[in-house]
């Protein structure tokens, strides 16, 4: 198969990051990367191009770095507690699942998170402190702790939820003959 070198401009999965020299097939860099603006052919004058886009790679990494950095440390200082209905076993009813976290985390800090990026083995059912990484960039992780509580139901809340007791009524009822 033939292949061509080319010059990404922006990062794509994968393939590689902006400012990278790749071999990729001819195809799939005349029908996709090169008509949606990812990457451009190599050519001598691209070629010193390529340092102004290495300085820019450099720029954006850095930027993305400080960024991760100091949302780690927003989400370490926070502390967020849960609330899960359970029964009168302790058993939960639902769970908190990353996408629950990702949530709590967009109202309490402002900053949107992918839910790819927590760790989390299997969703959380039990009350208790409970610890979970976030992977903010290749180099940051961030400790999120939270607190697990069970919902108790208001006493006025339990009163009106115990039935009343009432007179059974049969479904079925004797017609009444007529003459």
């Amino acid at each position: 198969m033939p292949s061509t070198e080319i010059i990404l401009t922006e990062n794509v999965p994968g393939l590689g990051a902006e400012a990278d020299v790749v071999k990729v097939r001819r195809g799939y860099a005349r029908n996709y990367l090169l008509p949606r603006g990812k990457a451009y052919e190599v050519t001598p004058a691209s070629l010193r191009e390529l340092d102004n886009l290495k300085k820019k790679r450099a720029e954006r990494e850095t930027r993305e770095l400080n960024e991760a950095e100091e949302l780690s440390h927003r989400i370490g200082k926070l502390r967020v507690t849960f609330t899960l209905e359970t029964g009168e076993t302790g058993k939960a009813f639902g769970s908190i699942t990353a996408q629950d976290i990702v949530n709590r985390l967009k109202n309490e800090i402002g900053s949107e998170i992918d839910r790819h990026k927590i760790v989390l083995e299997r969703p959380i059912k039990d009350t208790g402190e409970h610890e979970v990484q976030i992977k903010l960039h290749h180099n940051v992780t961030a400790q999120f702790s939270f607190q697990v509580k069970s919902a108790e139901k208001p006493k006025s809340q339990e009163a009106a939820a115990e039935p009343t007791e009432r007179k059974h009524r049969s479904f079925f009822r004797r017609k009444k003959e007529t003459k």
